[in-house]
């Protein structure tokens, strides 16, 4: 009854604070469950499709492969990156090896953007969400303090009841920032994996191609 009483004999700064914390809690488990799922699927899918790619006799067929494995690989963008740009263009300028870098780094930045999607908003909720809590504690304390002051007798048993109930605020503040900063921490450690293990795909598929092997396996 605590929760609810908070909610119907506070102000509307306390309901503001509530539903703040609620709206918080409510998108960062949207994106750890959403994240959680994407980051397992995205560990075993890099390590068969690269195992299907260096299998392949030819690049055409390698993307087939891999494409087949899941059509959502997460090398498919870099593989499909190698069609270089045509001549005549800025984009198509330079060296074989500089051209094959900048298309390659912008597809490698394209699919890890896709994996760091939510982090901002898991590291915001689990930095603020302490403090959105604490304001809606010390607003409460002093909402129940000036009550008891203007009834003019304060007991333990006036100050307890209301104090109590404002001091949910922080417990809410820290149930919804400490699934946020561990989900957070969590999820960094397998982007990080990932990422290296895609930038280890990327440089060995440049080199392929810029020493010249690349027109044998195209």
């Amino acid at each position: 009854m605590g929760i609810l009483q908070l909610l119907t004999q506070g102000d509307a700064v306390t309901r503001a604070v509530a539903a703040m914390l609620l709206a918080m809690s409510v998108a960062s488990w949207m994106v750890i469950l959403w994240k959680a799922w994407l980051l397992r699927r995205a560990s075993g899918d890099v390590a068969r499709s690269t195992a299907a790619f260096w299998r392949a006799p030819s690049l055409e067929q390698a993307r087939a492969e891999v494409a087949a494995i899941d059509r959502e690989a997460l090398v498919l963008p870099l593989i499909a990156a190698t069609s270089l740009p045509a001549a005549g263009t800025l984009a198509g300028a330079g060296e074989l090896s500089q051209q094959l870098t900048r298309v390659l780094r912008d597809a490698l930045h394209h699919v890890l953007d896709k994996l760091q999607f939510g982090q901002v908003l898991l590291a915001t909720v689990g930095s603020t969400a302490p403090f959105v809590g604490l304001l809606g504690t010390v607003w409460g304390i002093y909402h129940a303090l000036a009550g008891i002051a203007g009834e003019g007798q304060i007991t333990i048993d006036r100050v307890a009841g209301p104090v109590g109930e404002a001091l949910i605020m922080t417990a809410a503040g820290l149930a919804v920032a400490i699934p946020a900063v561990l989900a957070y921490n969590v999820f960094g450690r397998y982007i990080g994996r990932i990422e290296s293990d895609l930038e280890g795909f990327a440089r060995d598929l440049r080199e392929l191609l810029a020493a010249g092997r690349g027109a044998q396996v195209a």
